[in-house]
Protein backbone atom coordinates (compact mmCIF):
# COMPACT_ATOMS: atom_id res chain seq x y z
CA UNK A 1 0.00 0.00 0.00
CA UNK A 2 1.41 3.37 -1.03
CA UNK A 3 2.29 5.82 1.68
CA UNK A 4 -0.24 8.72 1.74
CA UNK A 5 1.09 12.07 0.60
CA UNK A 6 1.56 14.82 3.16
CA UNK A 7 -1.49 17.04 3.29
CA UNK A 8 -0.57 20.69 3.78
CA UNK A 9 -4.03 21.66 5.06
CA UNK A 10 -4.03 18.99 7.75
CA UNK A 11 -0.40 19.58 8.69
CA UNK A 12 -1.18 23.26 9.25
CA UNK A 13 -4.08 22.44 11.60
CA UNK A 14 -1.81 22.17 14.67
CA UNK A 15 -3.67 24.83 16.67
CA UNK A 16 -7.04 23.27 15.85
CA UNK A 17 -5.72 19.92 17.10
CA UNK A 18 -4.31 21.53 20.26
CA UNK A 19 -7.67 23.15 21.04
CA UNK A 20 -9.35 19.75 20.69
CA UNK A 21 -6.80 18.18 23.05
CA UNK A 22 -7.20 20.95 25.63
CA UNK A 23 -10.99 20.49 25.48
CA UNK A 24 -10.77 16.87 26.69
CA UNK A 25 -7.60 16.94 28.81
CA UNK A 26 -7.03 17.87 32.41
CA UNK A 27 -5.99 21.50 32.66
CA UNK A 28 -2.31 22.03 31.91
CA UNK A 29 -1.58 18.50 30.66
CA UNK A 30 -1.24 19.24 26.91
CA UNK A 31 2.45 19.74 26.22
CA UNK A 32 4.62 20.34 23.19
CA UNK A 33 3.63 19.31 19.67
CA UNK A 34 5.85 16.31 18.86
CA UNK A 35 4.73 14.99 15.49
CA UNK A 36 2.24 14.98 12.64
CA UNK A 37 1.72 11.77 10.67
CA UNK A 38 -0.52 10.98 7.72
CA UNK A 39 -2.78 7.99 8.33
CA UNK A 40 -4.29 7.87 4.86
CA UNK A 41 -5.35 10.30 2.15
CA UNK A 42 -6.89 13.41 3.77
CA UNK A 43 -6.54 11.91 7.26
CA UNK A 44 -3.66 12.76 9.61
CA UNK A 45 -2.89 12.84 13.34
CA UNK A 46 -1.19 15.50 15.44
CA UNK A 47 0.64 14.29 18.58
CA UNK A 48 1.22 16.33 21.75
CA UNK A 49 3.10 15.38 24.91
CA UNK A 50 0.91 14.51 27.90
CA UNK A 51 2.36 16.23 30.96
CA UNK A 52 0.04 14.61 33.52
CA UNK A 53 2.06 13.07 36.35
CA UNK A 54 0.03 9.87 36.14
CA UNK A 55 0.80 9.32 32.43
CA UNK A 56 4.55 9.73 31.80
CA UNK A 57 5.46 8.96 28.21
CA UNK A 58 1.87 9.17 26.92
CA UNK A 59 0.66 11.42 24.10
CA UNK A 60 -2.50 13.19 23.08
CA UNK A 61 -3.40 12.06 19.55
CA UNK A 62 -5.78 14.31 17.63
CA UNK A 63 -6.87 13.02 14.23
CA UNK A 64 -7.97 15.61 11.65
CA UNK A 65 -9.47 15.17 8.21
CA UNK A 66 -10.98 17.14 5.34
CA UNK A 67 -13.42 16.34 2.53
CA UNK A 68 -12.19 16.15 -1.09
CA UNK A 69 -11.21 19.63 -2.30
CA UNK A 70 -11.96 20.94 1.19
CA UNK A 71 -9.71 23.74 2.42
CA UNK A 72 -10.50 23.47 6.15
CA UNK A 73 -9.49 20.69 8.55
CA UNK A 74 -12.03 19.02 10.81
CA UNK A 75 -11.37 17.18 14.07
CA UNK A 76 -12.21 13.48 13.64
CA UNK A 77 -11.01 11.71 16.82
CA UNK A 78 -9.21 12.49 20.09
CA UNK A 79 -7.20 9.92 22.02
CA UNK A 80 -4.64 9.51 24.78
CA UNK A 81 -2.17 6.88 23.57
CA UNK A 82 1.02 5.31 24.89
CA UNK A 83 4.34 6.46 23.51
CA UNK A 84 7.49 4.36 23.22
CA UNK A 85 8.58 5.21 26.78
CA UNK A 86 5.11 5.16 28.33
CA UNK A 87 4.49 3.65 31.74
CA UNK A 88 2.11 0.74 31.11
CA UNK A 89 0.27 -1.64 33.39
CA UNK A 90 1.50 -5.26 33.35
CA UNK A 91 0.00 -7.62 30.81
CA UNK A 92 -3.18 -9.08 32.26
CA UNK A 93 -2.82 -12.71 33.29
CA UNK A 94 -5.89 -14.89 34.02
CA UNK A 95 -6.51 -15.56 37.69
CA UNK A 96 -5.89 -19.30 37.40
CA UNK A 97 -2.52 -18.69 35.70
CA UNK A 98 -1.17 -16.08 38.11
CA UNK A 99 -2.07 -17.92 41.31
CA UNK A 100 1.09 -18.76 43.25
CA UNK A 101 1.74 -21.09 46.20
CA UNK A 102 0.76 -19.35 49.43
CA UNK A 103 -1.77 -17.00 47.78
CA UNK A 104 -4.83 -18.91 49.01
CA UNK A 105 -5.83 -17.72 52.47
CA UNK A 106 -8.70 -18.37 54.86
CA UNK A 107 -12.04 -18.01 53.06
CA UNK A 108 -10.46 -17.92 49.57
CA UNK A 109 -11.79 -20.26 46.88
CA UNK A 110 -9.89 -21.14 43.71
CA UNK A 111 -11.71 -21.56 40.38
CA UNK A 112 -12.42 -25.08 39.18
CA UNK A 113 -10.49 -26.21 36.10
CA UNK A 114 -12.64 -28.74 34.21
CA UNK A 115 -9.88 -29.98 31.90
CA UNK A 116 -7.01 -29.93 34.39
CA UNK A 117 -4.24 -32.17 32.97
CA UNK A 118 -3.05 -32.86 36.52
CA UNK A 119 -6.27 -34.74 37.31
CA UNK A 120 -8.16 -37.70 35.89
CA UNK A 121 -11.47 -39.40 36.62
CA UNK A 122 -11.56 -41.20 39.95
CA UNK A 123 -13.38 -44.31 41.13
CA UNK A 124 -17.17 -44.24 40.73
CA UNK A 125 -19.63 -46.42 42.59
CA UNK A 126 -20.77 -49.43 40.55
CA UNK A 127 -23.62 -50.55 42.76
CA UNK A 128 -21.82 -53.80 43.52
CA UNK A 129 -21.23 -53.76 47.26
CA UNK A 130 -18.10 -55.89 47.25
CA UNK A 131 -16.49 -53.93 44.41
CA UNK A 132 -17.42 -50.55 45.86
CA UNK A 133 -16.05 -51.53 49.27
CA UNK A 134 -12.64 -52.09 47.72
CA UNK A 135 -12.72 -48.72 45.98
CA UNK A 136 -14.02 -46.68 48.88
CA UNK A 137 -12.32 -48.26 51.86
CA UNK A 138 -9.23 -50.12 50.71
CA UNK A 139 -8.18 -47.78 47.91
CA UNK A 140 -9.40 -44.65 49.67
CA UNK A 141 -11.10 -43.24 46.59
CA UNK A 142 -14.69 -42.16 46.00
CA UNK A 143 -13.69 -38.71 44.66
CA UNK A 144 -14.82 -37.35 41.27
CA UNK A 145 -11.19 -36.90 40.15
CA UNK A 146 -7.77 -38.05 41.28
CA UNK A 147 -4.20 -37.22 40.28
CA UNK A 148 -3.23 -38.22 36.77
CA UNK A 149 0.25 -39.54 35.97
CA UNK A 150 1.23 -36.02 34.91
CA UNK A 151 -0.20 -34.60 38.12
CA UNK A 152 1.84 -37.03 40.21
CA UNK A 153 5.00 -36.20 38.28
CA UNK A 154 4.50 -32.45 38.72
CA UNK A 155 3.87 -32.79 42.46
CA UNK A 156 6.75 -35.21 42.93
CA UNK A 157 9.19 -32.89 41.13
CA UNK A 158 8.06 -29.90 43.19
CA UNK A 159 8.40 -31.76 46.47
CA UNK A 160 11.68 -33.45 45.62
CA UNK A 161 13.30 -30.20 44.48
CA UNK A 162 11.95 -28.22 47.46
CA UNK A 163 13.02 -27.63 51.03
CA UNK A 164 12.05 -31.15 52.11
CA UNK A 165 13.96 -33.00 49.42
CA UNK A 166 17.57 -34.24 49.36
CA UNK A 167 19.09 -31.02 48.01
CA UNK A 168 18.10 -28.71 50.87
CA UNK A 169 20.78 -27.44 53.24
CA UNK A 170 19.13 -29.29 56.14
CA UNK A 171 19.25 -32.60 54.27
CA UNK A 172 22.87 -32.15 53.23
CA UNK A 173 23.95 -31.75 56.87
CA UNK A 174 21.65 -34.47 58.23
CA UNK A 175 23.28 -37.49 59.94
CA UNK A 176 20.83 -39.98 58.34
CA UNK A 177 17.96 -40.22 55.87
CA UNK A 178 14.24 -40.07 56.66
CA UNK A 179 13.80 -43.59 55.31
CA UNK A 180 15.44 -45.00 58.46
CA UNK A 181 13.67 -42.69 60.93
CA UNK A 182 10.95 -43.99 63.21
CA UNK A 183 8.95 -40.80 62.73
CA UNK A 184 8.72 -41.32 58.96
CA UNK A 185 5.14 -42.19 57.87
CA UNK A 186 5.04 -43.62 54.30
CA UNK A 187 2.48 -42.22 51.90
CA UNK A 188 -0.19 -44.33 50.24
CA UNK A 189 -0.30 -45.06 46.53
CA UNK A 190 2.36 -44.69 43.87
CA UNK A 191 4.19 -41.87 45.68
CA UNK A 192 5.02 -44.03 48.70
CA UNK A 193 8.15 -45.29 46.93
CA UNK A 194 9.66 -41.80 47.17
CA UNK A 195 7.78 -39.80 49.84
CA UNK A 196 6.29 -39.89 53.29
CA UNK A 197 5.25 -37.50 56.04
CA UNK A 198 7.37 -36.42 59.00
CA UNK A 199 5.69 -36.94 62.40
CA UNK A 200 8.45 -35.61 64.65
CA UNK A 201 7.45 -32.41 66.45
CA UNK A 202 11.11 -31.50 66.93
CA UNK A 203 11.85 -31.65 63.22
CA UNK A 204 11.62 -28.60 60.93
CA UNK A 205 9.73 -30.89 58.54
CA UNK A 206 7.03 -31.91 61.04
CA UNK A 207 3.74 -32.46 59.19
CA UNK A 208 5.42 -31.97 55.79
CA UNK A 209 5.89 -34.32 52.85
CA UNK A 210 9.54 -35.43 52.83
CA UNK A 211 11.52 -37.58 50.45
CA UNK A 212 13.07 -40.84 51.65
CA UNK A 213 16.54 -39.35 51.15
CA UNK A 214 15.74 -36.13 53.03
CA UNK A 215 16.94 -35.82 56.60
CA UNK A 216 17.41 -33.57 59.60
CA UNK A 217 19.06 -33.54 63.00
CA UNK A 218 15.95 -34.91 64.75
CA UNK A 219 16.37 -38.44 63.36
CA UNK A 220 15.03 -41.02 65.81
CA UNK A 221 18.08 -43.29 65.66
CA UNK A 222 20.85 -40.69 65.81
CA UNK A 223 22.38 -39.51 69.05
CA UNK A 224 24.73 -36.66 69.82
CA UNK A 225 28.38 -37.25 70.57
CA UNK A 226 28.45 -37.20 74.33
CA UNK A 227 31.74 -35.86 75.76
CA UNK A 228 33.52 -37.81 78.43
CA UNK A 229 32.64 -36.58 81.92
CA UNK A 230 35.09 -34.05 83.28
CA UNK A 231 37.00 -35.29 86.31
CA UNK A 232 37.97 -32.66 88.85
CA UNK A 233 40.55 -33.74 91.38
CA UNK A 234 39.62 -32.87 94.98
CA UNK A 235 41.81 -30.26 96.72
CA UNK A 236 44.73 -31.57 98.83
CA UNK A 237 45.13 -30.10 102.29
CA UNK A 238 48.67 -29.97 103.69
CA UNK A 239 48.55 -29.50 107.46
CA UNK A 240 52.31 -29.06 107.64
CA UNK A 241 52.27 -25.74 105.80
CA UNK A 242 51.72 -22.65 107.91
CA UNK A 243 50.01 -19.79 106.14
CA UNK A 244 50.75 -16.37 107.62
CA UNK A 245 48.04 -13.75 107.16
CA UNK A 246 49.00 -10.14 107.83
CA UNK A 247 46.46 -7.71 109.28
Amino acid sequence: MAKPKRDAVLAAAEELAREAAVAIAEAGTVGEHVAFLMDEDRVGTHYFDCTAAAYPGWRWAITVTRPPRGRAALVSETHLIAGEDALLSPVWVPYADRLAPGDVGPGDVTPMVDDDPLLEAGFEATGEEDVDQVGFFELGLGRPRVLSAEGRDVAASRWYDGEHGPSSETAKKAPAHCSTCGFFVPMAGALRTVFGVCANEWSPSDGKVVSLDHGCGAHSEVDIDRPAPEVIEPPVLDDNVLEIVER
